[in-house]
């Protein structure tokens, strides 16, 4: 029993490390070959929308530790009369619908791959704010790295409500291999490439997730699900 204990933690061990070695070899490799696609939509953004190019928002990473999340810039920083930035859907542009319909927003984030802060593949990382709603189930995803993609990226992506996510990504966590990172990895190309499971508006409104809370009498879009941190 326990020779069959001890074999399969080093089996774990070593499926972790070979997963380390995935991220960075190919997060390394990517960032070579994307580096003159990183050069034109970088210039691309600054004539659409100005400074800065990037924008960083902290979310949570492993254990809830947060993080600084690089994207590329997709939306405006407009905002209404009282200083509060308007809706997602009214700060995005043509050029950030276009960059997220085909994930070239998150680019950026393979250096947060190659830093460690994520993974190639896990759940995504959400806000710092979401934190305490979570079930006790639901914070299992904290237990692994997020991710750029996932299993609910690939199963729906942005097209499914936060409870059907949650559980895909618990799901990830429970039944993780090495070889389901492979199979994932391969699938989100795949999808990507079709565009499939975008929201109209490059996903740009999605719905705030409240968990047990109730959300404001304002509704659900009290907070900006993306609003951009510039430094």
């Amino acid at each position: 029993m326990e020779r069959t204990v001890r074999n399969r933690s080093t089996r774990g061990s070593v499926s972790r490390c070979a997963k380390r070695v995935l991220d960075v070899v190919v997060s390394a490799g990517l960032l070579l070959a994307t580096a003159p696609a990183f050069a034109c939509v970088g210039a691309a953004t600054f004539l659409s929308m100005g400074r800065p190019v990037l924008y960083r928002q902290v979310r949570a990473g492993l254990n809830g530790k947060p993080f600084r999340l690089w994207k590329f810039r997709t939306m405006l920083d407009v905002r209404d009369c009282q200083g509060r930035l308007l809706p997602d859907s009214q700060r995005i542009t043509r050029l950030g619908s276009l960059l997220r319909r085909f994930s070239i927003d998150e680019l950026p984030q393979l250096v947060n791959v190659v830093r460690g802060d994520m993974s190639l593949v896990g759940p995504r990382p959400l806000l710092m704010r979401y934190l305490p709603r979570y079930t006790d189930r639901q914070r299992l995803r904290l237990t692994v790295k997020p991710g750029i993609t996932g299993w609910a990226q690939i199963n729906g992506r942005n097209g499914i409500d936060w409870p059907a996510r949650f559980d895909l990504d618990v799901w990830y966590v429970e039944r993780w291999t090495f070889w389901l990172d492979v199979a994932i990895l391969a699938a989100t190309v795949w999808r990507v490439s079709r565009a499939e499971g975008v929201l109209p508006g490059g996903g740009g409104d999605f719905e705030e997730f409240w968990g047990a809370e109730s959300p404001p009498e304002c509704g659900s879009r009290a907070f900006p699900v993306e609003a951009d941190e510039f430094e």
